[in-house]
Order: structure tokens, then C-alpha cells, then sequence
């Protein structure tokens, strides 16, 4: 899409009419191959540079530690006030229906004099059902704890689905990602892959867009600039960068739902890839794989042997000299 944009409203800019008219003449056939062949190598460009090009839109690279840490606080701000938000809906119900604790009214007292929250309050009272719900769904693309959030919308959306295994089961992802999708089932495996597949697709098309913009603007200092088609050019683009960012972004549910399946169900193939016993208690089950997980993140330490709790014990068979016959000889 990036690169048929570029040709049409671009490229003529920066050739002569007569080249521009020969490109044209010489069929659809080598234009359409010409595309797709450009296409292909731009594809595998970012698909090789796609940890930088999202650690970019995620807040981690390039940003000024100032512009950073003001990204950080200004999501902990929106963070907190979906809550108080969410919150003051839900005492509010209580209040009317006539079971508010005295200690929720000290709560809602609090959360009426918030100004923020007060500003929100008349619109979120008239909210339906299906708007409060995707009011928690904006909350639920922010990282459990406040300290994993990042500067960007998106940031915290993938910040999300990193941080649910830890939270959960002290199970690392991040370290044990491999491991996870190797032992896993391959249908959720899938699911995986197609999930993150939408999201690259919207992430892909925004930094076209902006090469495709960078390109116009270039054009203008050009000898016999189409200023039409390169306004368009520029401006078009320009426009529908937020729109794939924030598409980027929504995309993240499904890949969120699709890394939780992964490792609920995935824990359990893993524990036996890795020779471990799932403990029956949840507790066991966090300290467990605290434990695996660092023994793949650390160097090893003597502390790693408090790991053959949960190790899965050989079964003893039979002995191969036999049994019960004294010397040792087989029994015939």
C-alpha cells in the first residue's frame, strides 16, 4: 500500500514527464512485478528491524529521559482516574441501592470532591452497561503494576500481556518466552502468531505512512513538483498515522487474550518439558517458577538446589540383576 502510494503521488515528482510516461508505458505486468518485488524487501527490512521500530512507539528508545519520565506520569494519571472513575460508578450504585459500607461512603465522599473525576461524573453516570465495559477495557491495557507502565498507549498495551504471567504465577515470559511457545499447544501457539500479526500489520503501515511523508516533503525542493499530488501525499498520510496507531493499539486485545491462553495453558507442558511437578497449590506454583526463572535469567548459584523440590523423581523399576534371588542370577 506504502509503495503504490509512493509511485502514484510521489514518484512522478522526482522523474521527467518523459521517463514518467516510459515507466507507465511499460505494461502492468513488470509495474505489478516492480511493486510487489519492492514490497517484498521493504517487508523483510521490518520485519528485521521490528524490535526497534516498536521499542520506538513503545517509549523505550529515542525518548529524552525528561520526555520519558512526563510519558510515565501522565499515564499513571490516566490509569488511576479509569479506576477512580470506575469506582465512583460502582459505590454510586451501592449508595442507591442501600448497601454502602461506612467505610466506601468515606471512599465516594473522597472520589466526588476529585475534581477530575468529578468532571467525568455526569457523562459516566448516563453510561450504558456496554460503555462502562469499555471503559475497564481501556483499564485493562494498562500493566497491573505501576511500576512496568510506559510512556505510550501502546507501550502499556503490550506492557500488559508481558507482565500477565508474572503477576499471576511469578512465571517470566520475557526470559522463558521460548520455552513457553515450545512446549505449548500448537493451536494457541497460532492464535499467538495471528494476534501479533494485526498489530505488526497497523504498526508496518504507520511507518510507511511517515517514509511516504518524509518522501513527499522531499519532493517539494524537486525541479517540476506535482503539488497536488504531493499535498495529498503529505497531508492524507499525515491524517491517518494516529488512526493506525490507535488501531495498533485496539489490536492488542486479541494478542493480550491470546498470550493469557498461552500461558494458562501452556504452564503445564512446560513444568514437564523442564523435568518439574506442578505443585496443587497456588503458592507452591509461584515459588516454583520464581525459581526456574531466574535459574534461566541468573548465573548459576547454590541457591538453585531449593529447584529439586519440585524436580520430577526418576520411577525406580526393577532391578536389572532381578530381585529376591540372592546371588544376583537371574532367575530361569
Amino acid at each position: 500500500m506504502n509503495v503504490s502510494l509512493f509511485i502514484l503521488a510521489v514518484l512522478p515528482s522526482l522523474r521527467t514527464p518523459g521517463k514518467t510516461a516510459g515507466l507507465w508505458s511499460e505494461g502492468v505486468t513488470h509495474l505489478s512485478a516492480g511493486v510487489l518485488g519492492v514490497s517484498v524487501l521493504l517487508g523483510l527490512a521490518l520485519c528485521a528491524l521490528q524490535t526497534p521500530l516498536y521499542r520506538v512507539l513503545e517509549g523505550y528508545m529515542l525518548w529524552p529521559n525528561v520526555l520519558y519520565e512526563r510519558g510515565c506520569a501522565r499515564r499513571r494519571r490516566v490509569k488511576h482516574d479509569l479506576q477512580d472513575r470506575l469506582t465512583l460508578i460502582r459505590l454510586e450504585r451501592q449508595e442507591q441501592e442501600g448497601r454502602l459500607a461506612p467505610g466506601d461512603a468515606i471512599q465516594l465522599t473522597s472520589l466526588r470532591a476529585n475534581r477530575r473525576i468529578a468532571a467525568d461524573a455526569p457523562k459516566d453516570r448516563q453510561r450504558t452497561a456496554v460503555q462502562r465495559a469499555l471503559l475497564r477495557e481501556r483499564l485493562a491495557r494498562y500493566p497491573v503494576d505501576d511500576a512496568q507502565l510506559a510512556p505510550t498507549k501502546l507501550g502499556n498495551a503490550i506492557r500488559r500481556l508481558e507482565e500477565y504471567g508474572y503477576d499471576r504465577f511469578r512465571l517470566d515470559t520475557q526470559v522463558m518466552w521460548n520455552e513457553l511457545t515450545g512446549s505449548a499447544p500448537e493451536q494457541v501457539r497460532r492464535q499467538v502468531d495471528l494476534a501479533r500479526a494485526n498489530v505488526d500489520f497497523f504498526v508496518a503501515l504507520l511507518y510507511g505512512h511517515c517514509a511516504v511523508v518524509l518522501a513527499a516533503t522531499a519532493a517539494l525542493a524537486a525541479a517540476r513538483p506535482d503539488l497536488p499530488r504531493l499535498l495529498a501525499a503529505i497531508v492524507v498520510p499525515a491524517l491517518l498515522v494516529p488512526v493506525w496507531y490507535r488501531a495498533a493499539v485496539a489490536a492488542t486485545d486479541e494478542w493480550s487474550a491470546a498470550v493469557r491462553a498461552l500461558v494458562n495453558t501452556g504452564r503445564k507442558p512446560l513444568a514437564a518439558s523442564l523435568g518439574l511437578l506442578l505443585p496443587g497449590d497456588l503458592a507452591g506454583e509461584r515459588k516454583m517458577w520464581a525459581m526456574a526463572s531466574k535459574m534461566s535469567r541468573l548465573p548459576h548459584h547454590e541457591r538453585a538446589a531449593a529447584l529439586d523440590t519440585f524436580r520430577e523423581k526418576p520411577h525406580e523399576g526393577p532391578s536389572p540383576l532381578g530381585e529376591g534371588n540372592g546371588g544376583g542370577q537371574s532367575a530361569t
